[in-house]
C-alpha cells in the first residue's frame, strides 16, 4: 500500500514539475484528432448519467465550390458538403477552386453525410501533393467592371473572373475587343460533361491583368512644381496632374470625381496608358496626367495623357478607401461573403474591423465594405477594415 501511494505521489509531482495540468495533457491529446474525451460532470450526475464522448477529426481533399456558408470538398470519387456557419476560415490562399484543404470537425462522419458533425475550421492542407500553380489566360475583353472582367478565349470559351483588388496595367489602353493576359491561381471546376461555352471562374484568384505578357511599369515622368511666373498658356503646354476619386468603371469609361469638383466626369481609357495597382475600386483615388487648362466642373479643352491609381502598399488601414458594395450571401465565424453590384462573389475577413457595430452583418443586408488590397495579394479572401450598411 505504501508503495502504491509513493507511485501516485511521484506521478503528481512529475506533472507539476513539467508545468502541465491534467487539462493541458488532455488538450494536447485531443488536438491530434480522432480521440475521444470524456466531458466533466458534477458529482451528483456522475453516478446516474453516462459520460458523453466528443470526437474531433479532419478530412482532406480538394475544394470544389464555396458559397460563403458552406463548401463542397471532393475526396476521390466522393463529395462532402460542410456547413461553415460556425467555423473559421484559416486558408492562406483563401477559398480557391482546386486547392487542397482540410476540414476539421467535431463528431463522426457517416459516409458522406455531414449532418452529424460540426465544422470547426478550414485550413490549407499541410501535406499538399501539388501546390496551386500560377497560370495565364489569354483572351479578348468582352466587359470590364470594378470587380469583374469577362474574356473570350481563342477556343470560344468565355469566363467572368473576379478581379477585386487586382493589379491592372494597360500600356495601350483598354477597350472591348482588346486581347489581354490574365494571371491567376486555381483550377476551373470539371466541365467534361458540360457542353456550355462558359467556364466558372468565380473562385479563382486573379493576380494581374495586362495587355503585356510580362508587366513592366515605366518610371513616372516627374511633374515639375508650378511656376507662379508662368502664364496659363505656358503651363498648358506642360504635363500636369489632378487628383480624383473613382466612382465606377464600365469597360473603357472611368467615372471620376475630380478634387474640388461636384460634377462626375467620364474619362476614356481606350488609348492611353492606365495603371491600377490595387484595382479599380470605387472610393480609391487616381492621378490624371494631362495637358491644357483645367476648368472647374469640366474636362473639355484638356488632353488626357495617362491615369494612375494610388498605391495601397503605402496606405494604412485608417486612410484606405477601396470599397465594394453588395448583398451579404453567406458568413462564417470570421468572414462574410458579398455578391457585389456587378456580380462578383467576394469573401472578406472580419477580424480587423473598425466600427463593426455600424452594420448588422446579417444575410441579405446591403453593405459597403472597405478593404485593403495589399493584404490579399495571394488570397481571394480580402481583409475588411470597415463595413457599413449601404
Amino acid at each position: 500500500m505504501k508503495k502504491l501511494l509513493a507511485v501516485c505521489a511521484c506521478t503528481v509531482l512529475s506533472l507539476s514539475l513539467s508545468g502541465c495540468s491534467l487539462g493541458t495533457v488532455l488538450e494536447q491529446i485531443t488536438s491530434t484528432g480522432d480521440v475521444s474525451v470524456e466531458e466533466p460532470s458534477s458529482p451528483e450526475s456522475a453516478a446516474t448519467e453516462p459520460k458523453s464522448r466528443v470526437y474531433m477529426d479532419e478530412i482532406s481533399g480538394t475544394l470544389q465550390d464555396f458559397s460563403g456558408s458552406q463548401l463542397i470538398l471532393n475526396k476521390g470519387e466522393a463529395s462532402y458538403v460542410f456547413n461553415l456557419s460556425g467555423a473559421t476560415l484559416e486558408c492562406k490562399d483563401g477559398m480557391i477552386t482546386g486547392d487542397e484543404i482540410s476540414v476539421i470537425y467535431e463528431g463522426q462522419l457517416s459516409g458522406t453525410d455531414t449532418s452529424t458533425v460540426q465544422t470547426l475550421k478550414v485550413v490549407d492542407e499541410f501535406h499538399r501533393k501539388s501546390k496551386l500553380k500560377k497560370r495565364t489566360a489569354h483572351g479578348q475583353v468582352l466587359s470590364l467592371t470594378a470587380n469583374t472582367i469577362t474574356l473570350k478565349s481563342k477556343k470560344g470559351k468565355t469566363a467572368t473572373y473576379p478581379i477585386t483588388g487586382t493589379e491592372q496595367y494597360y500600356q495601350n489602353g483598354i477597350k472591348e475587343g482588346d486581347w489581354v493576359y490574365l494571371r491567376f491561381k486555381g483550377k476551373f471546376p470539371d466541365t467534361s460533361q458540360d457542353s456550355s461555352a462558359s467556364l466558372n471562374a468565380s473562385h479563382l484568384k486573379v493576380l494581374s491583368i495586362s495587355d503585356l505578357e510580362t508587366i513592366v511599369i515605366p518610371d513616372p515622368t516627374p511633374t515639375p512644381p508650378p511656376n507662379p511666373e508662368e502664364t496659363p498658356e505656358e503651363a498648358a503646354g506642360k504635363e500636369q496632374q489632378f487628383l480624383a476619386t473613382i466612382q465606377g468603371v464600365n469597360l473603357n469609361t472611368l467615372q471620376i470625381l475630380p478634387a474640388g469638383s461636384s460634377t462626375v466626369q467620364n474619362l476614356d481609357m481606350s488609348s492611353i496608358p492606365v495603371y491600377f495597382k490595387g484595382g479599380i475600386a470605387p472610393g480609391s483615388h487616381v492621378n490624371v496626367t494631362y495637358k491644357g487648362i483645367l476648368q472647374p466642373d469640366t474636362l473639355e479643352g484638356i488632353q488626357i495623357l495617362a491615369i494612375t491609381g494610388e498605391d495601397p502598399d503605402t496606405i494604412d488601414d485608417k486612410h484606405i478607401s477601396f470599397t465594394v458594395t453588395g448583398v451579404i450571401t453567406g458568413s462564417t465565424a470570421n468572414t462574410i461573403t458579398v455578391q457585389t453590384d456587378d456580380g462578383a462573389v467576394d469573401t472578406f475577413r472580419t477580424e480587423e474591423l473598425r466600427n463593426s457595430s455600424e452594420a448588422s452583418l446579417e444575410y441579405g443586408d446591403y453593405v459597403q465594405v472597405t478593404f485593403h488590397p495589399s493584404k490579399s495579394k495571394a488570397s481571394n479572401i480580402y481583409t475588411a477594415v470597415q463595413i457599413q450598411n449601404a
